[in-house]
């Protein structure tokens, strides 16, 4: 009855097999379904995925199909899209003995991106025999035992499934056993012994028989085992349990060695036949491998760890036998409970790096897959992302999340992300785990360079070398590679663009600024250039900065004599001075300007040769020639001043003027003295010069003899002591003066010209070299020449009575009265600087070549008033450094023309004799220089 009933099961679930398949498919509507016979060569082919994807073979290159599951047993042609076998598969590893074996997958397709489910079903072959436990089989029968007693046996165990699975048992003939099927708990066949008849030992003790298990294949497949039946002395009473069946429940976390249950069987026989043993009895190898059965008192034990996910329930199968062999059995039904053992596991499918910087909001970035191998809500997974606001995740199917970006990605700023992504499940207490993903982020221009600096401001001395580098710029750029590359251009200037490359270049790699050309500063003061930064991108980002070039000056113009001049025929001009001139009268003004600006304009001027030095004084910066004192009766009428016009550069330049000086109160007077005889030469001047030709040797020969003492000091000596000699104090009177503020540059030395002159000796003092202090031209210790508010200071010839003066105010200016330009009260500003009035600069230009051309001309008036030095009635009675032509502040004069205006006033006041005074006059040819 039990073997009919189980041949019944294996062929109701074959015949029901098509319909459970349509019952399986019809629940999952969503997934592909193949079925296809176990241990398929490699390489077989499934079925046409692309096809039932609805897939085009063209776009398979694109899609790129793959398969991710956890075990590789099927794979996917590109270029066809069969889906193929890539191993051989044994339905009877992957699926045991369950009647359904179905295996689940998924195919991902990218661009765009989708997930297909696919099963396949594996049909069982026939591919294994049924087995024995054990080939031979020991049983010991008391001839007690009646007829109709079983003996359950050992089963024989078929791997394969339905009707190839174990069908029915075959004992050979006897006449004293016969077998039948029976059915365990669990729902497995094992075969029982049942005996026919009674067993008489005298007769026959022992019995062998071949027991035959056969499978339901086509063809059938068998295996047979030995019974050997020994016949023994009766026992009548064999051991019983209280139950046939126990049952028990176990946490799958409990440690091995672990009690689970205590077995305890009962025999009514008495002493040695009384005593039980247990042991397992028709058992799988899980069993034995996960539990221990005490022989004697029954217990069972754990003996390794247990797995909810490998096993959910076990049958242990217990045989109580007393020593009669007299045995009986039951059956302890294990049931495993799940606990949260199993941590989540996050899978990348698929990460897309490096990232552009400007993805969109919501590009995905990875495939994300989670499995948990508990079960209920320990097996229910959810993520996040842990601390990154750039990334979220968003659910796909089932058990898939797309990372996706969450707000505007930026290289500069972070270019490299590492996110987190946490799986955790709803256990108590929960368990999670992570994995990090690491995404590039891959650089795009836009960002544009930035320059270090606002603007530029560049100083270059003229006359520079051509060619010479002038100023750099450098500008940054984050980006990378060709997007961070700068290079630089001059793409505007206030110079006209053919003249710019003439002027300047800029290096497109470095950003050197270079001068192609020696600059004038006289020509061109400043200019201005505006320089680009440009990157390499595509397409390229530029930023601008404005550039200007101050050219400053150098003292590269001498001073430029206005007055006095030759005439055009070679004749030197002379001014008349009345024999009653008191001291302090002006006689002439020594005009001069210098192209150059600043302390380079600055001039001074100074005696070179004179008739009589004591005679005329020379103002040292308004170049005004007064009277030092009354003319005698033994002075000459006709004197001759040399003068030397410096400016304040370094090196100094200079020029020369020669003044012809007539004493007569009238021009009738003067002409008779006019004649072609040269003028008697001066004694006094001869003696000079062989005095200061002596005096040069003299000083040439101390100069080597100082050389020669320090030289011999520094051989003798390393210590800084040594050059002690060098300092100032060889002079050994003078007097270091300090200039009035001025508005452009320093020089580095001063020096300090000491010449003190008599009427009957000139005596030299040495230079003094004084660094860091402004230029200063002195004569001898007189500090006379500074500037006084006034500006009326001289510098006479013979001042050897006149004492020192206290440093001026550093803060003067000149007075309303005192400012150059064409009127005193008109022109200028309250600090007395030059006119700046283009309109009245070149009003002075004309004024100043109107004077020079009626001093030229022939038939010009002589007269015009004392001490118009030839100029035009027109132009006033007082010739001042007013009519001096603007060089736009090229020229600092301190003091003023106010002197001028007094000393003409005195010299009106004294009415001097009729046929004016102070006229002049070519001179002859002898006048000439």
């Amino acid at each position: 009855m039990g073997r009919g009933s189980g041949s019944g099961i294996a062929w109701w679930l074959q015949v029901l097999s098509p319909f459970l398949l349509l019952l399986f498919c019809g629940a999952l509507p969503d997934q592909i379904r193949y079925s296809i016979p176990e241990e398929l060569a490699k390489n077989s082919v499934v079925g046409n995925l692309a096809k039932d994807l609805g897939l085009g073979v063209q776009g398979l290159p694109t899609r790129k199909l793959r398969v991710s599951a956890e075990k590789d047993y099927f794979t996917v042609n590109p270029e066809s899209g069969d889906l193929l076998v890539a191993n051989r598969i044994d339905r009877e590893q992957v699926c045991g003995k369950q009647p359904l074996c179905v295996l689940e997958f998924d195919i991902v397709a990218e661009k765009p991106l989708n997930i297909f489910h696919v099963a396949v079903i594996l049909q069982d072959i026939n591919d294994n025999a049924p087995q024995f436990k054990q080939s031979e089989v020991d049983l010991n029968i008391g001839e007690s035992t009646r007829p109709g007693k079983a003996f359950p046996l050992d089963p024989a165990l078929d791997s394969d499934a339905g009707s190839n699975s174990l069908q029915k048992y075959y004992l050979g003939d006897n006449e004293y056993f016969e077998v039948t099927e029976k059915e365990s708990p669990d729902g497995r066949k094992y075969p029982e012994l049942i005996l026919k008849r009674f067993l008489d030992r005298e007769e026959q003790n022992f019995h062998q028989l071949v027991l035959t298990a056969v499978d339901g294949g086509d063809p059938p497949r068998s295996g047979t085992a030995q019974i050997r039946i020994q016949v023994t002395d009766a026992n009548d009473n064999p051991p019983v349990f209280s139950q046939d069946v126990y049952r028990v429940t176990l946490r799958e976390d409990v440690p091995p060695g672990f009690s689970v249950f205590q077995v305890t069987a009962t025999d009514q026989d008495e002493g040695v036949n009384a005593e039980i043993t247990y042991a397992f009895h028709n058992v799988d190898e899980q069993v034995e491998r996960f539990f221990n059965l005490d022989k004697q008192t029954g217990e069972i034990k754990t003996k390794d760890n247990l797995d909810f996910e490998t096993a959910k329930s076990y049958s242990l199968n217990v045989e109580a036998k007393d020593p009669g062999d007299l045995a009986s059995h039951c059956s302890v039904q294990v049931e495993i409970l799940d606990e949260n053992d199993c941590a989540p596991e996050v899978i990348v499918t698929s990460v897309f790096t490096p990232l552009p910087e400007d993805s969109p909001l919501g590009t995905v970035v990875a495939l994300i897959k989670t499995r948990d191998k508990d079960s209920g809500e320990n097996g229910d997974v959810y993520c996040n992302v842990l601390g990154n606001a750039a990334f979220v995740l968003k659910s796909s199917s089932k058990n898939y999340y797309k990372l996706v970006t969450d707000r505007t990605l930026d290289r500069e700023e972070i270019p490299e992300y590492n996110v987190i992504v946490v799986a955790t499940d709803r256990g108590k207490p929960p368990l999670s785990s992570n994995v990090i993903i690491t995404l590039h982020i891959s650089d795009v221009n836009d960002n544009a360079p930035v320059f270090h600096q606002a603007s530029y401001v560049v100083h270059v001395a003229e006359n520079n070398p051509p060619g010479a580098s002038i100023a750099q710029v450098s500008a940054s750029d984050p980006d990378l590679g060709s997007n961070g590359q700068v290079s630089y251009s001059i793409i505007a200037s206030d110079i006209e663009p053919r003249a710019l490359l003439s002027f300047v270049s800029v290096n497109q790699d470095s950003g050197v600024v270079f001068a192609q050309r020696a600059f004038d500063h006289e020509q061109l003061r400043s200019f201005q250039l505006t320089l680009q930064a440009r990157d390499q991108g595509s397409p390229a980002l530029s930023a601008n900065v404005s550039m200007r070039v101050l050219v400053s000056d150098r003292n590269d113009n001498a001073p430029r004599v206005l007055y006095p001049t030759l005439e055009p025929d070679g004749s030197a001009l002379f001014d008349m001075v009345p024999r009653s001139a008191e001291p302090g009268y002006l006689v002439t003004k020594v005009v001069a300007v210098d192209a150059d600006s600043g302390h380079n304009a600055w001039l001074s001027y100074h005696v070179l040769q004179a008739s009589d030095p004591g005679l005329f004084s020379l103002g040292l910066r308004t170049g005004e020639v007064r009277t030092a004192r009354a003319l005698g009766d033994r002075d000459s009428a006709r004197q001759r001043l040399l003068v030397a016009v410096r400016d304040g550069g370094q090196p100094q330049l200079s020029a020369t003027a020669t003044l012809h000086l007539i004493f007569a109160d009238s021009l009738q007077e003067v002409l008779p003295d006019l004649s072609d005889d040269p003028l008697p030469s001066d004694p006094q001047s001869e003696l000079q010069f062989y005095l200061v030709v002596a005096l040069a040797l003299i000083s040439v020969l101390f100069l080597l003899a100082v050389i020669l003492a320090v030289a011999l000091r520094l051989r003798c000596s390393s210590s800084s002591a040594a050059w002690g000699c060098f300092q100032p104090g060889l002079s050994s009177n003078s007097a270091t003066g300090v200039l009035p503020n001025y508005s452009q540059g320093t020089l580095p030395y001063s020096y300090n010209v000491c010449i003190a002159s008599q009427s009957a000796k000139t005596e030299f003092n040495f230079l003094n070299v004084t660094p860091e202090v402004a230029p200063q031209d002195l004569l001898c210790d007189d500090t006379s020449w500074i500037p006084d508010t006034l500006g009326d200071t001289e510098v006479p010839f013979v001042s050897d009575s006149v004492p020192k003066q206290a440093p001026p105010n550093t803060d003067w200016r000149f007075s309303q009265a005192q400012r150059p330009g064409t009127s005193g009260s008109q022109n200028g500003d309250e600090t007395g600087t030059w006119p700046n009035n283009q309109f009245d600069t070149e009003m002075l230009q004309a004024m100043i070549l109107a004077s020079a051309s009626e001093a030229a001309d022939g038939s010009s008036t002589l007269g015009g008033g004392a001490g118009t030095m030839g100029l035009s009635a027109r132009y006033g009675p007082q010739f001042t450094l007013q009519h001096v032509p603007d060089y736009r502040q090229n020229v600092y004069i301190p003091g003023s023309n106010a002197t001028l205006t007094n000393a003409a006033g005195k010299r009106d006041g004294k009415a001097p004799a009729a046929g004016g005074n102070g006229n002049k006059k070519k001179s002859g040819k002898k006048e000439k220089k």
